[in-house]
């Protein structure tokens, strides 16, 4: 059986960003979760192909290649409908939302909760020329992002200090409730959820364990980008928090506009004005491209509007295979201002020209008394 459209199955558009698709994956998670519809296979099928759905969807770059591809871009990491990024039991769905869990007494008991988060990813817009693009460059990057404090090491205590155990809580980073038949657990408001309590703050981050700065880097852009190309930067993002992983930074590629060229795909396209002479009587035109100049055979009688193409001489594909063609338009230009020896002698071809049409003319005539 075919499997339905992952957006279709939370229910959001294919614009549809981040949050949104988290969201609509925590709706219908906490509605088919398997804890509070049991023995429901229906209810435990839709729990699944959401989860799967999301697990998609929720990763850039797995998403990027479902909206190429499809289903079948992702059969890989398709499946995992029982570990969703993000989310684990109803517990785990429950107090994301509501900041509660184990409403229906199961859930975890006891034990340290992690408080170690994921670093933001990070977007760099970055603009290239289309002969950057054609040879590939080093781009200098400077990037704002929110780095480990170096002072304490990220754990936001003042050195020769450390984290404590929050008392509340007991390091566990919730309180638990009995209320009749359930256990109730709520994120612990001393520590939010962190377990551990900060008693003397770091004076370079004040207790954040992450401090603003600028990142210099270099980034290698391959040849044969094009607008809308994304490079992944593997950990370049901010700064994870609690000893948590950094976030990735991605570069997005926009070409500025040229004034010769125009780019569609791996092809080129460019316009090539010649003189009335060298359209009639033919001429070798030479034409600057981007990696030097190429000679045009313009044949005799040649009109506005051929195009002639040119082999391998458009962008590199990107990953090195081959290069598209250069598509060259003529133009006939007419003069708009003449010298006198330039007038006398067009004077003289049409001279030349309307005897030719006259005399054209007289054959067809004839031709048309005799048959």
């Amino acid at each position: 059986m075919s499997k339905r459209d992952y957006y279709e199955v939370l229910g959001v558009s294919h614009s549809a960003t981040d949050q949104e698709i988290k969201s609509a994956y925590r709706r219908l998670a906490v509605r088919y979760h398997p804890d509070k519809n049991p023995n429901d296979t229906n209810a435990e099928e839709k729990f699944k192909e959401a989860a799967e759905a999301y697990g998609v969807l929720a990763d850039a770059d797995q998403r990027q290649r479902y909206d190429r591809f499809g289903h079948t871009g992702v059969s890989s990491a398709a499946g995992q409908s029982w570990g969703a990024p993000g989310f684990g039991g109803i517990e785990d769905i429950l107090g994301d939302l509501f900041g509660f869990s184990d409403v229906f007494g199961g859930g975890r008991t006891g034990g340290r909760r992690s408080a170690a988060q994921r670093g933001a990813d990070l977007r760099y817009d970055l603009e290239i020329t289309l002969e950057e693009a054609y040879r590939g460059m080093t781009a200098q990057l400077r990037i704002p992002r929110l780095e480990s404090c170096e002072t304490c090491k990220g754990n936001g205590a003042a050195p020769g200090t450390q984290p404590e155990d929050c008392n509340n809580c007991a390091g566990t980073g919730q309180v638990r409730y009995q209320q009749g038949f359930f256990s109730v657990a709520r994120t612990c408001q001393a520590c939010r959820g962190a377990g551990r309590v900060v008693k003397s703050p770091c004076s370079e981050c004040r207790g954040a364990g992450r401090i603003e700065r600028e990142k210099q880097m270099e980034v290698k852009i391959p040849a044969g980008v094009e607008t809308g190309s994304r490079l992944r930067v593997q950990g370049e993002g901010e700064a994870g928090t609690r000893g948590g992983p950094s976030g990735d930074l991605y570069v997005v590629i926009r070409l500025a506009e040229h004034e010769r060229f125009e780019r569609q795909g791996s092809n080129l396209y460019a316009s090539l004005p010649i003189t009335f002479a060298q359209a009639a009587l033919g001429a070798d035109v030479f034409l600057g491209t981007i990696d030097g100049e190429e000679k045009i055979k313009v044949p005799t009688g040649t009109q506005t509007g051929t195009v002639f193409r040119i082999k391998g001489k458009g962008m590199p594909a990107l990953g090195g295979r081959g290069h598209g063609d250069l598509f060259v338009s003529v133009s006939v230009v007419t003069p708009t201002s003449l010298t006198r020896e330039q007038r006398k002698l067009l004077e003289q071809l049409a001279v030349v020209e309307n005897k030719d049409l006259e005399d054209k003319g007289l054959v067809d005539k004839v031709r048309d008394i005799f048959g």
